[in-house]
């Protein structure tokens, strides 16, 4: 195999592991994270233009290179994958468990937040504002109360809301839909807002 061949394997066999790990390391990136997304799509289409290279080699040696032909197939099968996955070929979120409430909010410059608590009593809050941020904890549920625990900051963020209470939208007055209050302490008599995408809690509430 030409020690290109090689170079190239190598750079096509970590990008893919890249890629498929982001769901661990993204969150941690802060403003860094969309920086670090464009640099991946620009790595992934160097990867086609010397896949199409390769493949043209091929073509001029009438495919005698065996050896060519199987790096060429390998290639076209990672960046397949990653086409069709870009996120990744494993749900590693999957894997936490599954998530018995959904909630999720948008403010201004399209920023986003998604909140989602777990059957095994933990959560993930997760920040798209000019990067990528996000938030992990511990909940248990007291009354019709979440209290948030053992909350661990991944940026330079150091609060986060003390408890939180379901409550039917006021945006919406057929009692279908429900948002999530959440207070950063007694005090707090406002709160912050997100709408419920999914709630399943009463599957977990007899285990709290």
């Amino acid at each position: 195999m030409h020690l290109k061949n090689k170079g190239l394997l190598t750079t096509v066999i970590v990008f893919f592991l890249v890629v498929n790990t982001a769901y661990y390391w993204e969150g941690k990136l802060g403003l860094f994270a969309f920086p670090s997304s464009a640099f991946l799509i620009v790595i992934y289409f160097v990867l086609v233009a010397a896949l199409t290279r390769q493949i043209y080699f091929a073509v001029v040696e009438k495919l005698a290179d065996k050896t060519r032909l199987l790096s060429i197939g390998f290639i076209a099968l990672v960046l397949t994958l990653i086409f069709i996955k870009p996120f990744g070929v494993i749900n590693f979120e999957q894997l936490e468990g599954e998530s018995v409430l959904v909630a999720a909010g948008e403010g201004s410059a399209n920023c986003t937040t998604t909140l989602k608590l777990k059957d095994n009593f933990t959560f993930k809050q997760r920040s798209v504002c000019f990067g990528v941020t996000e938030i992990n904890g511990e909940y248990h549920l007291q009354n019709d109360t979440i209290y948030f625990d053992n909350v661990k900051f991944r940026t330079k963020e150091d609060k986060f809301y003390k408890f939180a209470v379901v409550r039917p939208s006021q945006f919406n007055k057929n009692g279908k839909r429900f948002d999530l209050l959440r207070y950063r302490d007694l005090t707090d008599t406002v709160g912050h807002n997100l709408w419920i995408i999914k709630n399943e809690l009463v599957k977990i509430k007899n285990k709290s």
